[in-house]
């Protein structure tokens, strides 16, 4: 299945035993498959073998001169699609160089077309085109050279049986190539080109495909933006190690953000993402770990179905493996998910991997885990490490050593958002509440020191919590936080999520969220389990840092 193994084991089988010299062009590019396609107008050299130094039979003789110094090769041979050399590539029969149509064409192989003295005298020379299952695939050139005896008709039978076999593996090999390549393209183009930059929270990543190049697999990992400041991080691992596998888990991944959309808790996004699985059609299974941080609250809820739990790194420098029951894989169906909800500890980094990182030949899950700890726990020196470092000790040597399936770590250092930087409310929806609000967001943006943002702010808020009101029959909720930027929250029952509209000369409104898209840095609007949340950013002045 490799190329170049393929190339050299043909060369161990010629030289020396059956010649001193072996050549191998190919066509540049190489054809794939059955594609019909112009032939390719350049010959390439891709391999070349020669004997060592060998001693005349004759008592008394000196010894013979090295192939290597009446034996050249071309490194280009441009070749006309209707000339000898491609007519004879075309054939696919092995031929001697000797006969008179053949010698031009093996002299372009050589390099010596220009001196026909520099071509091995009588029955030295054979040339075999590599032909695959429909197309050539180039030419191997077998030369012997003085002192030992012609090439016979029996051993052009044999150079036959050699191309052919050469061929064939050298079609398989395209073929596989190509196919390693699609997956792994695929794979690639299926994970997060980056990662966000959620307020209270550091991430990191790492992918590793598998040492065997065609051995592309499932594994994925996810960092979604939840409204509420909240963060989902995801990683899964599809079981298999095929094309198949990595489209399987681009669509895994597409379902679990579309869900994650939604809102809804960690075991419920596993449960419905298990139920498209089962929709999917297909016999592969895959495990998934889903977990939601809380900046605000410091919390995290974590659902399991079928990973390798997560270890959660102190900032003391010690690591627990998170007790979250497994679950069953998803796709398999008929189990149900549990969520789990613990403390994060401010400074303490979650690492979530796939069980390539954990798993080989030699151990089992458990002993990786264990092993895993130990390189956490040397991570820290005079503190605790970033989560790119902490990424970095996770692989140890694994990231230069051999591997057998592809790994994909997501880590988290959870930072929170300090509570004096939240300001929460519920209000009733009452035609008075707009004005409630701006008394409220003046007042803490004053004790926050942004009196610059208060009359901006206060005009974006009163529109966004007067179209709340409009549409909810419950509390309405405002919240502002001052981290990076100045962020603010209204969230209603009503799942109607507000669209933008270019208002008219005679309408009366309409214009609100024209007014906060044209003074807000971002906004946006998002359904959520109970109801929407409809938000805007602002930068702070200066690039200063919350008071």
């Amino acid at each position: 299945m490799n190329l170049d193994e393929t190339l050299r084991e043909l060369c161990q089988a010629a030289v020396p035993a059956f010649a001193d010299v072996a050549l191998v062009h190919l066509y540049a590019p190489l054809p794939v498959g059955d594609e019909v396609a112009d032939a390719p107008g350049l010959l390439r050299l891709h391999s070349m073998d020669r004997a060592p130094l060998r001693r005349a039979a004759t008592r008394g003789a000196g010894p013979l001169p090295p192939v290597a110094d009446t034996v050249r090769a071309a490194e280009v041979v441009r070749l006309a699609p209707s000339g000898p050399l491609a007519r004879l590539l075309r054939a696919g029969r092995p031929v001697f160089g000797d006969l008179p149509g053949v010698r031009s064409v093996v002299a372009e192989l050589l390099g010596v077309a220009n001196s026909s003295a520099e071509m091995p005298p009588g029955r030295r020379l054979i040339l075999a085109p590599l032909h695959g299952r429909s197309h050539a695939m180039g030419s191997v050139v077998l030369v012997r050279g003085p002192g030992r005896a012609d090439f016979t008709g029996d051993d052009l039978l044999v150079a036959s049986q050699l191309a052919t076999h050469t061929a064939l593996g050298i079609h398989k090999a395209v073929l596989y190539a190509r196919e390693a390549s699609v997956a792994d393209t695929l794979q690639r183009t299926m994970l997060p080109p980056s990662l966000p930059e959620p307020a209270g929270v550091l991430l990191a990543s790492r992918y590793l495909p598998s040492s065997r190049t065609a051995q592309v697999g499932g594994d994925w990992y996810d960092a979604i933006l939840l409204p509420g400041n909240r963060v989902a991080l995801v990683i899964g691992d599809v079981m298999g190690h095929s094309m198949t596998s990595a489209a399987i888990m681009g669509q895994l991944r597409t379902i679990v953000q579309t869900l994650a959309g939604l809102d809804l808790p960690p075991d419920e996004v596993l449960h419905h993402l298990d139920e498209q699985a089962e929709r999917l059609g297909s016999e592969h299974t895959a495990t998934c770990l889903y977990a939601m941080y809380d900046p605000v609250l410091h919390r995290l809820l974590v659902s399991n179905a079928g990973h390798p739990p997560p270890v959660l790194l102190h900032p003391d420098g010690g690591s627990e493996v998170l007790p979250v029951p497994p679950g069953v894989p998803i796709g398999v169906g008929g189990g149900g998910f549990e969520c789990t909800e613990m403390h994060a500890p401010t400074g303490s980094t979650l690492l979530l991997y796939t069980d390539g990182l954990v798993e080989s030949r030699d151990s089992d899950v458990l002993t990786g885990v264990d092993r895993l700890r130990a390189r956490l726990r040397a991570a820290f020196g005079s503190g605790p490490p970033s989560p790119a470092e902490v990424c970095e000790q996770a692989l140890g040597t694994l990231g230069a050593g051999a591997r057998d399936d592809d790994i994909a770590l997501l880590a988290a250092r959870f930072g929170g958002i300090l509570p004096e930087t939240v300001a929460y409310w519920y209000m009733a929806p009452r035609p008075q509440t707009a004005r409630q609000a701006r008394r409220l967001t003046r007042r803490t943006l004053h004790d926050w020191g942004l009196d610059s943002l208060v009359e901006s702010t206060e005009l974006m808020v009163s529109e966004v919590v007067a179209n709340a009101v409009r549409f909810a029959s419950r509390p309405i909720t405002l919240r502002l936080l001052c981290t990076d930027v100045l962020r603010c929250e209204v969230g209603d029952n009503s799942s109607l999520v507000p669209r933008m509209r270019h208002a008219r000369l005679s309408d009366e409104g309409g214009r609100g969220l024209f007014l906060v898209d044209q003074l807000a840095q971002r906004w946006g609007a998002t359904r959520v389990s109970t109801g929407k949340v409809v938000w805007f950013e602002q930068p702070l002045p200066g690039g200063r840092e919350p008071a």
